[in-house]
């Protein structure tokens, strides 16, 4: 799909296309919609990003608590999105022993009674020994500064161009003919 399709998106198609780019915020494609026409993946990226850096505290806060627990209920019981069923099994989240999940249960536990989100990190860009060392470490940090890490966390995902790209990808030739299946499609 080229950029142009993704502009001549209506509405209901855009949010329904783009709606998880942060995970379960479909609000976040909804404002930047009217930012069309974009000039390229990366503009409709950069709007992303600065749709969340513009948010109150409490705005990015309720985008982190959209985030599942990294190797959490979710993914045991095989409810996640599918992105981050993607990023968590390529980060060996999926395959962690019985002993490792109980370590990611008490560690996701205590960093969300400390901050009051899930723990968030760019899964694909780090392995489950990097995840569980990052995870201790941020248990460390005052409320405003994790808030922040954490934020920052979904930045990378989103402007690393992976998200994005990934759900244009699920059908490469998906244009304007084909864009009611792409939808259906991403909706199974």
């Amino acid at each position: 799909m080229d950029i142009n399709v993704v502009n001549a998106l209506t509405y209901e198609d855009f949010v329904q296309l783009f709606g998880n780019v942060v995970e379960r915020c479909p609000l976040i494609s909804a404002a930047i919609w009217s930012h069309r026409p974009f000039k390229d993946l990366e503009d409709l990226e950069v709007h992303i990003t600065e749709f969340i850096h513009s948010l109150p505290d409490s705005g990015k806060e309720g985008i982190l608590r959209c985030h599942p627990d990294m190797a959490g209920r979710d993914l045991q019981s095989g409810t996640l999105t599918r992105e981050s069923q993607a990023e968590q099994s390529q980060a060996g989240m999926t395959t962690l022993d019985s002993a490792e999940v109980l370590q990611m249960y008490r560690l996701n536990s205590e960093y969300k009674e400390r901050f009051g989100f899930p723990f968030v990190i760019c899964a694909r860009l780090n392995n489950k020994a990097d995840i569980v060392r990052q995870l201790s470490e941020r248990l460390k940090n005052d409320r405003a500064a994790e808030r922040e890490r954490a934020i920052e966390e979904v930045k990378k995902s989103v402007a690393s161009g992976y998200t994005i790209l990934s759900y244009l990808t699920f059908k490469p030739n998906c244009n304007k003919l084909t864009l009611q299946k792409c939808l259906l499609h991403l909706s199974t």
